[in-house]
């Protein structure tokens, strides 16, 4: 199996990461209402929980894109390595997200998002 197809896997389950992260070792967390819960989180919690929430936003145009790539026969090399580099900036973007580092975290979020553009391009070349 393509290690973009890998990549897919991974951004599937980041935001579950960044949602353990927002929860362990929360005071009164009740799983009966996490999502209250995290709603109600300040500082470096409440940020995970954002992050959480991106990644949920963010993974359904870089599945289709890498599926979109792969179903066109685009350079495999390339999907791998767009694929990749997606996983990693949303990994950068999630911890510089929970660190506060607002401008890089949106320089990493515009690199996810320029590899997401770039998997529909180089299909589309």
């Amino acid at each position: 199996m393509p290690l973009a197809y890998w990549c897919i896997l991974i951004a599937a389950f980041l935001p579950v990461v960044f949602a353990g992260i927002a929860k362990a070792g929360g005071s009164r967390f009740n799983n009966r209402r996490p999502r209250e819960w995290l709603a109600a989180q300040a500082g470096w919690r409440q940020r995970a929980n954002w992050a959480q929430q991106n990644g949920f936003e963010a993974f359904p145009p870089f599945a289709a894109a890498v599926l979109t790539a792969q179903q066109l026969d685009a350079g495999q090399g390339v999907v791998n390595a767009l694929a990749l580099a997606f996983v990693l900036l949303r990994v950068l973007y999630g911890a510089l997200y929970i660190a506060d580092r607002h401008l890089l975290r949106s320089l990493a979020w515009l690199g996810a998002t320029g590899c997401t553009v770039a998997l529909f391009l180089v299909a589309a070349f």
